[in-house]
């Protein structure tokens, strides 16, 4: 599933295919999905952005902790503060990666975006109704409730930082990693059903991470090595030849690590 070079006939077919219809990123913003919209924006003519306001970190914790307990819950949105409080250690390798795949995390003027407040509620719906995409692809947003998802009369992709089925939910590239599974280090671009991340597999690309890289930078590892299966999961879409690809691997939904469990694998086994 993973993107080979593509061929001059295969780049003119997916330049008549830039004028297919109207992309809609849907996104609660960042530099990761930046990259994604503006390697879109490279190659479609038309791609707009439905940007969420992000989810409070109150709202987070309280969902978490209905679901893992207050303990847990705590302790991986420690983990989120001490993660982001060492975003200015990664600087360097963050620019090494945007360098190296030649990609930018800037936002690009040219690509109107739209804020709401969220896909879910009606003026969220309302706006995609009005956008009338041929393509929804989404990156670092809200789960659709069913009733969004059943309201959007086209395709819907995501873009997953990890390898689906066995890495679905957060953090895969970390757990890939702390499972000792590098090989499995990874993004996939996949079709949007209700579940977490378990839609049909459309294309998947793997990376290997350097003793630089930590749980700051391995989003961004991801992110940065696989513009090249976003763009050719929308040009399937756009041709209307989507074909997912069955998974036989375990499946499993990840979350943030506790701090604990991220200072031990940290400490011990310089996986950051």
């Amino acid at each position: 599933m993973d993107v080979p070079c593509r061929s001059a006939a295969g780049q003119q077919a997916a330049a008549t295919l830039a004028a297919g219809g109207r992309i809609v990123v849907v996104t609660a913003g960042g530099e990761n999905p930046n990259i994604l919209v503006n390697a879109l924006a490279s190659r479609f003519e038309e791609v707009v952005v439905l940007q969420e306001q992000p989810e409070s970190k109150a709202h987070f914790v309280r969902r978490r902790a209905r679901n893992l307990g207050w303990a847990t819950a705590l302790g991986q949105f420690a983990t989120m503060i001490a993660s982001r409080l060492g975003k200015r250690f990664t600087q360097r390798r963050a620019g090494e990666i945007l360098r190296l795949y030649g990609v930018s995390s800037a936002a690009n003027p040219s690509v109107p975006v739209h804020h709401i407040a969220s896909i879910n509620d009606a003026a969220g719906r309302a706006r995609l109704t009005v956008l009338q995409p041929a393509v929804v692809f989404l990156v670092s947003c809200r789960m659709l409730k069913p009733e969004t998802l059943a309201a959007i009369p086209c395709p819907v992709l995501n873009f997953h930082a990890g390898i689906n089925p066995q890495y679905r939910g957060l953090m895969g590239g970390y757990w890939a990693l702390v499972n000792g599974d590098p090989e499995n280090f990874g993004a996939t671009v996949h079709l949007v059903d209700e579940g977490v991340d378990t839609g049909g597999i459309l294309y998947q690309s793997r990376q290997t991470p350097t003793s630089a890289d930590t749980m700051h930078t391995y989003p961004l590892l991801q992110t940065a090595a696989s513009t090249a299966i976003a763009i050719r999961a929308v040009e399937d879409a756009l041709a209307g030849n989507l074909r997912p690809v069955a998974a036989s691997q375990p499946s499993r939904q990840w979350y943030h690590p506790p701090v604990w469990t991220w200072l031990w694998n940290g400490m011990r086994r310089g996986i950051w």
